[in-house]
């Protein structure tokens, strides 16, 4: 299966698709892992995306879509692949088309924006693995310490209540016409966000027949 996740930044995409990633057994294709990857190790697309990254503003086109390109090309995909944060723009997505890159869903989570403030705001990353964790909903099980690797774990520059505002009305202007672009092909699936992880987890398995 060949599916991306849409929803306003913090609906949970990044969450959902590991899960599901583990039960399909394909890999999670996150254009925001891969983009702090080449930040952190001083890339030049690291470096180009960076401004950008720091201000809540989208990364260029042109520079993501060549990441993915190269990404999806890796003999992990051939089986099938979760775009996380990609595509962004309707260029994105007929950037992806005319790259021969097929998908089979676009599935949307449903969330307010009232809801994604308040749970960003609580969002902390580790800063080695890049593993995610909410101080309400999925704490780790020691404090500002990261599970997996034990690193310490920060509040990133965009969830910073004046940069989420910033990215979601980001959001609604550039992304969110992309579920109108994926409906008219027949591809488009709604979620509303649930009150727990599990909850949303089965609302998606059973809008995928999963």
């Amino acid at each position: 299966m060949k599916l991306i996740l849409l929803g306003a930044p913090g609906a949970g995409k990044g969450t959902q698709a590991e899960i599901i990633s583990k039960k399909l057994n394909i890999p999670t294709i996150s254009t925001g892992n891969i983009l702090r990857a080449a930040v952190k190790n001083e890339t030049p697309v690291g470096l180009k995306a960076k401004s950008y990254m720091d201000a809540g503003a989208l990364v260029p086109d042109e520079v993501i879509i060549g990441i993915m390109q190269e990404r999806l090309a890796e003999p992990d995909c051939a089986e099938g692949y979760i775009l996380d944060g990609m595509p962004r723009t309707i260029a994105q997505a007929e950037a992806l088309e005319a790259g021969n890159v097929t998908i089979d869903v676009a599935l949307s989570i449903e969330i307010s924006d009232e809801t994604i403030e308040a749970r960003m705001t609580g969002r902390r990353t580790c800063t080695s693995c890049g593993a995610t964790y909410h101080v309400v909903a999925n704490p780790p099980k020691t404090e500002g310490v990261c599970d997996n690797c034990g690193a310490e774990l920060t509040i990133r520059k965009d969830d910073q209540p004046e940069t989420v505002k910033n990215r979601l009305k980001v959001y609604h202007q550039e992304t969110e016409p992309l579920k109108d672009f994926y409906k008219s092909r027949g591809k488009l699936k709604l979620v509303d966000n649930q009150s727990t992880i599990e909850l949303t987890t089965a609302a998606i398995c059973d809008a995928l027949g999963i």
